[in-house]
């Protein structure tokens, strides 16, 4: 780990946490990442190796610890969530511009989404949901079983609830909230299919980004 020579406690904490990786190692963490592939999945573009070295280095600053099977944030890496929310909250009002192509990954986008699923208002049984991607080469289900979700690139064999039919950026747009999903379902940017009360119950099953309120406030004070 580099130093910056200076006995300052923000010359001390940059040390520990300015690493490239390393913040958005926590935020995984945060949302709920304990092993070491899921940590992969979050993070498209770091090598295995650069991730084990980076949790090591986190390790050993006290940050996270090991448990019998990944890791887990330490009273002190618990205590960096309202920081991480902040620097997110900055983002959003100061470092936020309109996404570049390379940054609208359809497998992150899933991967996100299927963390922040509002359970209490789905069905108790499977729940299988498609997204066709009209800019994208292949298809993504999410299979939602009472105790687990499942990410699949390819067709489960199940049968589907929900077809979602939209394009990788709107439904970005409309996960990070600069874009309200009903507004979009109206403007026919997404559309749903299948049974009518699972389409209508839909919308509810998703709880978006948790900056997307942080979002949607300063979309409305730049109208």
């Amino acid at each position: 780990m580099r130093t910056y020579a200076q006995f300052c406690p923000i010359a001390k904490a940059t040390e520990v946490l300015g690493e490239r990786w390393s913040i958005l190692i926590i935020r995984e963490l945060l949302n709920g990442s304990s092993r070491f592939n899921e940590f992969a999945r979050g993070l498209p573009g770091i090598s295995r190796a650069l991730l084990s070295k980076r949790l090591q280095q986190l390790q050993r600053a006290g940050v996270i610890a090991r448990t019998h099977d990944g890791y887990e944030l330490t009273s002190a890496g618990a205590e960096l969530e309202p920081l991480l929310i902040a620097l997110g909250e900055w983002g959003v009002r100061h470092a936020f511009p309109d996404p570049r192509p390379e940054e609208l990954d359809p497998d992150l986008l899933l991967w996100w989404m299927h963390r922040r699923l509002d359970r209490s208002a789905m069905p108790d049984s499977r729940t299988v949901v498609q997204f066709r991607f009209s800019d994208a080469r292949q298809g993504y289900w999410l299979v939602l079983e009472p105790d687990d979700v499942s990410i699949c690139r390819t067709d489960p064999g199940f049968e589907v609830d929900v077809v979602v039919n939209s394009d990788v950026t709107t439904m970005y747009e409309v996960w990070l909230g600069r874009r309200d999903l009903y507004d979009a379902l109206s403007a026919g940017s997404v559309t749903l299919d299948g049974r009518p009360a699972m389409t209508r119950a839909f919308p509810r099953w998703l709880q978006f980004s948790p900056l997307a309120d942080a979002v949607r406030s300063e979309r409305a004070l730049g109208q």
